[in-house]
Formats: structure tokens, C-alpha cells, sequence
């Protein structure tokens, strides 16, 4: 589905600043109703199959937004919080949106890791709060030299994982479009 539906070839400026000559959008997929259902299952195998004992899944708004939703549900157990890029300037003034338990055990998202950059955010953010980070994981790893050795560092001791590696994506986008 993510080949299909969220790998695009081209020119395209990243959010890194860098260009690609591809783009995963991994949105038209998390916000897909079967695409949806999908990632959550596959989160939450990748999860147990880890051993990471949660009490909630979140990570940076807005890549992040589908999966955590996507997850609580398909668990019916893990709580979702989101992490604003800053901190609210009106109401409350939160950072962390939803599940606000300190000490809680929990799980950082992502839909695509490039230089790992809101992954590292939401894992600051998370630990600033005070929740305790056993795992990190992303949708789509883009390879990218910096991305993987940024999170586990942000992450450890903590493991990083992801589900899928661009160079998947991609080798399945172009065996498609052979067929």
C-alpha cells in the first residue's frame, strides 16, 4: 500500500532542507481506513515482537498523528499523546497532548525518518515530561546517514526500529509499475 498509494518519483524538497529524488508520503496511507487498520496491527506486533511494555504510544504532530490514533485503537489498551512542535502559547501552554501520566512507559512514532530530527524531538519532549521512552520507532526509514545514528542516540537506551526502509518501498513501487 505504501508503494502504491504514498511513493511518488521525482524532484522534492524535504522538510531536511535536502532534495530527493523520491517522496513518501505516508499520510495518504495512515489516513487510509484499511491503511490504517494495517499500520496500526503491524505497530503493535512490531511492539510485542520487541517486548516493549507500554502504557501509551506518541510522537510529533502531525506524522505522527495517524499511527498513535491507529494503534490505541487496534490495542484497546495503549493510551495515544501527541507532541507539539512547541509548547501551546494559549490555555494550558502544553507540550504533550492526551495521555499526560508521568513516569509511564511509552513508545515514540514516526511515519518517515530522514535525518530523525521530530523523531529526536518527540523523545526529548517525551523524557522532559517525564515519561520513561523504552522504544522508537518509524513507518519508513530513508537511509539516510545521519537519520538511524541521530534516534538511537536520542533513543538509547532505548532501541529504534522501523518497519519498512525506503529502499522496500521503492523496490516494490518499481516491480508495480513493471507488472
Amino acid at each position: 500500500m505504501l508503494a502504491h498509494k504514498s511513493f511518488r518519483l521525482g524532484e522534492f524538497k524535504l522538510s531536511s532542507g535536502g532534495v530527493s529524488d523520491y517522496y513518501i508520503d505516508c499520510r495518504t496511507t495512515t489516513l487510509d481506513a484499511r491503511g490504517a487498520q494495517l499500520v496500526g496491527q503491524v505497530f503493535l506486533d512490531a511492539m510485542r515482537a520487541q517486548g516493549w511494555h507500554a502504557d501509551a504510544i506518541g510522537g510529533l504532530t502531525m506524522g505522527a498523528d495517524p499511527i498513535v490514533v491507529a494503534v490505541a485503537v487496534i490495542s484497546g489498551t495503549l493510551h495515544g499523546f501527541l507532541v507539539r512542535k512547541a509548547e501551546k502559547q494559549h490555555g494550558t501552554g502544553q507540550r504533550i497532548e492526551g495521555f499526560r501520566e508521568k513516569g509511564a512507559r511509552v513508545v515514540i512514532v514516526d511515519d518517515v525518518c530522514t535525518t530523525g530530527s521530530s523523531t529526536v524531538q518527540a523523545i526529548q519532549a517525551a523524557r522532559d515530561f517525564g515519561f520513561e521512552v523504552v522504544g522508537a520507532m518509524c513507518l519508513v526509514e530513508r537511509e539516510e546517514a545521519q537519520g538511524r545514528p541521530n534516534v538511537e542516540k536520542a533513543a538509547a537506551p532505548a532501541p529504534f526500529i522501523s518497519i519498512f526502509t525506503a529502499g522496500d518501498v521503492r523496490k516494490e513501487h518499481l516491480a508495480a509499475n513493471r507488472a
